[in-house]
């Protein structure tokens, strides 16, 4: 088939065929954007956090009267805790992972060197084997022992560990070219803190995007507040009974204290994503809507098309042209529409990925995603004007031509 009869007829009718080019590159354009950001929300959504989510929780209470007791109200706690059925390990700790609330400070390789930059880190302390409780995987090293942990004052703000366990990620960050750490020296300000393990992963509370989400380390403190925090892991499967029971067990040992949170690491995690799948649905939404306005156009101008050349078709059956050959004309002319508009659309794109990226800070848009983007619309433009050409081959020769 000679395409020269095809693109004189776009010509003499180039008004629909430049909207329907211009809804497709619109259409390319928006969806190549929209669906890597869609990907990129649901795979930062799924990042493991390196804790055994299933079975973890964290539990809070603030102590409202003057002169509690706060390490004897501890040592209770932990006590009674660890005494009940289902509770496979607990720890005090001063956050949670994902949680959105806790400590951030900068560590650097080197005390007071100007050259060296400073790494903001989730800065996790704890009394108990938090390694345990939240279930990492110790990598490298060992774990704190009891005597190593330090009781601060936080009204004295004496906080100087002697020792640190780091995520793989922030020891990759302060030694990039080293491929042990333990015995690296970390310093937090003047403090001078030695390495003594490495965990394979633990999540920060605020879980940001990239590998700063992973920047985090453990510090063997006690810190003495009225502020009570609980991590708990529970025995597989018993997640929800121990929850409720620790809940009923805490609150009727005191009365002097508010339980301010209980939560699962999980609730955690949709409290943390909520607002990033709430976009990738409504992304979702937007491209199911717009492919289905492209379509209708396509469908829409093609059937005009037809009903405008009922004569031609006419006059191209009675001189012998068959029912494939119409179908074919008008496939092939849909397809070289939809290709002006996917040519136009791969500039877009990337125009409007340019714009995102400094005005929104989402992701560059990968490359590799554009071709399926482009196969989908010519599957989309097939698709759809494949109805109104198929109407266009069933019409006989003696009606098209007393139409007229």
């Amino acid at each position: 088939m000679e395409i020269r009869p095809i693109l004189s007829a776009l010509l003499r009718s180039k008004t629909g065929a430049l909207l329907i080019a211009a809804q497709v590159a619109l259409t390319l354009a928006i969806l190549g954007n929209a669906a890597y950001i869609v990907q990129d929300r649901l795979a930062v959504s799924a990042r493991p956090t390196g804790v055994d989510e299933d079975n973890v929780f964290f539990i809070r209470f603030y102590g409202f009267r003057e002169g509690i007791d706060v390490p004897a109200m501890l040592d209770a706690d932990l006590a009674m805790m660890r005494a009940m059925p289902g509770v496979a390990s607990v720890a005090t700790a001063n956050m949670a992972p994902l949680n959105q609330s806790g400590w951030n400070l900068s560590v650097q390789p080197n005390s007071n060197d100007p050259a060296v930059e400073s790494t903001n880190t989730a800065f996790y302390f704890s009394s108990e084997d938090l390694v345990e409780t939240l279930g990492l995987e110790l990598v490298e090293g060992r774990y704190f022992t009891p005597d190593e942990v330090q009781v601060i004052e936080p009204s004295l703000a004496n906080i100087s560990p002697r020792q640190v366990v780091l995520s793989r990620a922030l020891a990759k960050q302060l030694f990039p070219d080293d491929q042990s750490y333990v015995g690296k020296a970390v310093y937090l300000g003047d403090s001078r803190m030695e390495v003594i393990g490495v965990i394979a992963r633990l999540q920060s509370p605020w879980a940001q995007l990239g590998d700063a989400a992973e920047r985090s380390m453990i510090v063997p403190l006690r810190q003495l507040t009225p502020t009570a925090q609980y991590l708990v892991r529970a025995e597989p499967g018993q997640l929800d009974k121990v929850m409720r029971e620790v809940e009923d067990a805490l609150v009727a040992a005191r009365d002097d204290r508010v339980m301010t949170s209980n939560r699962s690491i999980k609730e955690a995690r949709a409290i943390r994503y909520r607002a990033d799948r709430s976009l990738a649905w409504m992304l979702i939404t937007v491209m199911g809507l717009l492919v289905l306005v492209t379509a209708s156009g396509i469908v829409g101008m093609a059937s005009l098309w037809v009903n405008q050349r009922r004569k031609q078709i006419g006059v191209r059956r009675a001189i012998g042209a068959r029912r494939h050959d119409i179908l074919r004309y008008f496939l092939v002319e849909n397809f070289m529409v939809t290709s002006f508009g996917i040519a136009v659309g791969l500039g877009l794109a990337l125009a409007l990925n340019q714009w995102l990226v400094s005005a929104l800070e989402v992701p560059r848009l990968p490359l590799a995603i554009l071709p399926a983007g482009v196969v989908a619309l010519w599957a989309l433009g097939l698709l759809a004007a494949l109805g109104p050409a198929w109407r266009a081959a069933r019409i006989p020769p003696a009606e098209a031509t007393r139409s007229v």
